[in-house]
């Protein structure tokens, strides 16, 4: 069943697991969400949820905002945001959603804006080499440089790389893992880094991956004689000889 939630990034930490090894992770306080909307195929042409996270004062919000979250019965919400999920038929407006619609094993996939690092070069924001530095580059060892022809296209490409704002883009981490749920603390632990800031607004989704599963002891060992991990089966002819 594909799941969603709305949260907001608390911070990096490591926990160790049962081996003792150290896993890097990030905290998300996830939820509770309230389902403010509900999208039918009979009516709008699709199934999807919309969930409002995080109270907020009833002055801060528009009239239209406020006739909204009025029709749903629900408290006012700062957050709003609609998710296509396979089973939003069977929810309804007012439901809760709360972090222990996750569980430990699950694989997500976490969506947030990223960081802002203001107006950059294109050493920075892409990458680009920079001049030698000692004697003969002039004062533009970090510039640009040629954009390129110039009567014949006179023009520059699209996607040409330069300086410009960088950051606050949307990013997607696709398929990180729940290392813990806290359903308390309305707390998710992922492994790894997601998008954004301390405090910054997340969405948890199912992920879109599709997950391998091994079949057995035998899963990965290849038909190929001449590879080396048929080589270690024992039941091949080649590991026999």
């Amino acid at each position: 069943m594909e799941k969603a939630i709305i949260g907001k990034k608390v911070g990096m930490s490591q926990i160790f697991d049962t081996d003792g090894k150290v896993i890097p992770v990030t905290v998300i306080e996830a939820g509770p969400c309230v389902v403010v909307q509900k999208k039918t195929a009979e009516k709008d042409g699709y199934e999807a949820v919309q969930l409002g996270y995080e109270d907020v004062p009833e002055r801060k919000l528009t009239k239209p905002e406020k006739g909204h979250l009025d029709k749903a019965g629900v408290s006012p919400k700062k957050h709003l945001k609609e998710f296509k999920l396979n089973k939003a038929a069977e929810m309804n407006v007012g439901d809760v959603v709360k972090a222990d619609a996750f569980a430990e094993g699950d694989h997500v996939d976490v969506t947030g804006i990223s960081k802002g690092h203001g107006y950059a070069g294109v050493i920075k924001r892409h990458g680009a080499h920079s001049l030698k530095a000692t004697h003969g580059t002039g004062p533009v060892a970090r510039h640009a440089g040629s954009m390129g022809s110039g009567t014949d296209p006179s023009r520059i490409f699209k996607g040409k790389i330069g300086a410009g704002h960088m950051g606050v883009d949307q990013v997607t981490v696709m398929n990180l893992d729940v290392v813990k749920v806290d359903p308390e603390l309305n707390m998710i632990v992922v492994r790894g880094a997601i998008p954004g800031p301390k405090g910054g607004l997340v969405t948890i989704r199912s992920t879109a991956k599709t997950i391998a599963v091994k079949k057995g002891d035998a899963a990965g060992i290849s038909a190929n004689p001449q590879k080396a991990s048929a080589r270690v089966n024992p039941q091949k002819a080649s590991a026999r000889r």
